[in-house]
Order: C-alpha cells, then sequence, then structure tokens
C-alpha cells in the first residue's frame, strides 16, 4: 500500500490549481482587482493609456499562442496568464512609452521569462516585473519620461514623478498625500492610485486568491523604514510602486514562497530592498529592482522555512534509550 501511494504522489510546480478552469479564474479575479487602477489611470492619462495597455496584452497573447503553434504545444492563451501579464507589464510602463518598446517588453516577458523556462509554473522570475527593468536598462530615456497627469496645473507634458522630485531634494511641488492616495500624480499607469490598488488588494485577499502575509509585511517595512529615516511613510507607502508589486507581484504564486514564514521573509525583503534603494540609490524607484531579487532567493528561502516545519526529530542515542527503558 506505501508503495502505491509514493509511487501516484505527484508534485509540481506552483500554482497548484486542479485544472485550467481553476486557472483562468484565478487570472480572472486578479484582471478584475487591477480595474479600478485602470479607470483612474485611464482619466489621469487618457486614451493613450488605454491603448498602450491593449498593446500589452494583445502583444503577450498573440507571442505565447504563436510559440505553441511553432512549437507544436498545447495551446495555454486560454488560461489567461498571458493575457494577465500583458497587464501587468502595461502598469509598469509610463503612458507615453511607444507601442514597439511596450511589444519588446511583452517579448521579453512571454518567450525569454515564461516560455522558455516551460510555461506557467516554471518561470524564476516574474515575468512583467523582469521586462520592466530589461526596458529600463534597454531604453532607459524612454522609460524615465513621464507624462503629466491630464488635470495637472501646468502646460507641460512630462515631468518627475513625486519620487524622483524626492530624489532630487524636494524642490517643486511635492504632491499631497491625498493627492498620492487618490491618484492625481504623474508614474506609470500602475502607480497613480493607490486607494484603487488597496481595493483590487483587498478584494484579491477576501477572494482568498492572495495572502494578506506578504502585502502587509512588505508595505509595514517600507513604512517603519521610512519612519526611522526621518521621512513620511505615508508618501512612501503611496508613491511609486509600493501597493502595486505588494498586492498584484509579489503574491505570485509561482515565484514567491508558498508557507506563511516564507512570505514573510519574502515581504519584509522587498520592503527593506525597496527603501535601500529609495533613500541610498541613484534611481529613485525600488520596487521591480526588490521583488526582482527576492525572486532569486526564494528557492532557499523555502528550502529554509520548509525545513523549520518539516524538522526531523533528535534521535535519541542508545544509552539514552536504555535509560528511558
Amino acid at each position: 500500500m506505501g508503495k502505491q501511494y509514493h509511487d501516484n504522489l505527484i508534485v509540481s510546480a506552483s500554482p497548484h490549481a486542479v485544472n485550467n478552469e481553476d486557472t483562468r479564474r484565478i487570472m480572472c479575479l486578479v484582471m478584475l482587482a487591477l480595474a479600478p487602477a485602470f479607470l483612474v489611470n485611464t482619466y489621469v492619462f487618457g486614451l493613450r493609456s488605454v491603448i498602450l495597455t491593449a498593446v500589452c496584452i494583445i502583444s503577450c497573447v498573440l507571442l505565447e499562442y504563436l510559440w505553441n503553434m511553432l512549437m507544436k504545444k498545447p495551446q495555454t492563451v486560454g488560461d489567461c496568464s498571458a493575457a494577465l501579464t500583458g497587464l501587468l507589464l502595461a502598469y509598469n510602463l509610463p503612458a507615453n512609452l511607444p507601442y514597439y518598446i511596450a511589444i519588446v517588453g511583452a517579448a521579453v516577458a512571454i518567450i525569454l521569462v515564461k516560455c522558455l523556462f516551460g510555461g506557467i509554473g516554471k518561470n524564476l522570475f516574474n515575468p512583467a516585473i523582469t521586462a520592466r527593468v530589461v526596458l529600463l536598462v534597454s531604453f532607459a530615456t524612454q522609460m524615465t519620461t513621464w507624462p503629466v497627469p491630464r488635470n495637472a496645473a501646468t502646460d507641460a507634458l512630462t515631468g518627475p514623478t513625486p519620487l524622483g522630485i524626492l530624489k532630487e531634494g524636494g524642490n517643486g511641488s511635492m504632491p499631497s498625500n491625498l493627492d498620492l492616495f487618490l491618484g492625481f500624480t504623474g508614474g506609470s499607469l500602475g502607480e497613480v492610485s493607490a486607494v484603487a490598488l488597496l481595493i483590487g488588494g483587498l478584494f484579491l485577499i477576501w477572494k482568498k486568491v492572495i495572502s494578506p502575509i506578504t502585502p502587509v509585511c512588505f508595505i509595514g517595512t517600507v513604512a517603519i523604514i521610512a519612519l526611522i529615516a526621518g521621512q513620511n511613510p505615508i508618501f512612501h507607502v503611496c508613491a511609486g510602486g509600493v501597493m502595486l508589486g505588494a498586492f498584484f507581484m509579489a503574491t505570485d504564486y509561482v515565484t514567491t514562497p508558498l508557507l506563511p514564514w516564507g512570505k514573510v521573509i519574502f515581504g519584509i525583503g522587498c520592503g527593506v530592498i525597496t527603501m535601500l534603494v529609495r533613500l541610498f540609490g541613484s534611481y529613485p524607484e525600488g520596487v521591480s529592482f526588490a521583488i526582482l531579487l527576492m525572486n532569486v532567493t526564494t528557492p532557499l528561502i523555502e528550502r529554509v522555512t520548509t525545513n523549520r516545519l518539516f524538522k526531523p526529530k533528535k534521535k535519541i542515542k542508545k544509552g539514552e534509550a536504555a535509560d528511558e527503558k
């Protein structure tokens, strides 16, 4: 009987979904949770953000479809994971980014990060985050040119993000905490509204799609380090990509730890690296780098937390066993 159970035991990479319907449901729920942020960035940046989002989603889905067709593999576009990757990629880009660069990002996310590693559940890094970092290195000017929100009281077409203003010494009109919370500031599509992302994140927690552990540890660490550094913790939580990263990137089933203590370590690590980059790095934002670096440590975190959970009992020496008798 024991051998039969052993032969039938199959351990596969996460996500541990029963079938494609379950995977599709999860992906659709995440995209639904991102809808409030989509409405806000459409209001803030206009039609350009809608077109950019559509380009990213269509490119990711089409590239995965073509890859599966050329490699003669079963089609997986129906699980909606490629569509979600495209949506998250768009949320990591400025609204005025040229479309061809967005397509390059889609190719990095789908072909290099996802398909070449074997498809969903086998990639080592978050596809959208990796694509953002690659584009940032390859197209630095375009990736750091931020359009000014339509409601901004200025005639300029582009301007710095709130974190960029802070990095330059705080000179200039710093947005209020309320503006950051509601979303009337510049940045990538997924950085404009903290409240919209918070609503989506709480929705995913309510539907039990994600655990609250990682987001709480991530956001809490950012706030605590900001306080220690003598800076405004609300600003650091609401500005940039903390909300997007905490709820939608650092909770990825595939590239982040599964066990509770692993999630704690991962969230704290993301918060620490994010603030180290913000406070001491040359680049004003560190969320993408933090999540990518913590993705690298996920196997080690899994090993440590798994050994702690399933630590074997201490062996009893022969003498001790005789005494017990």
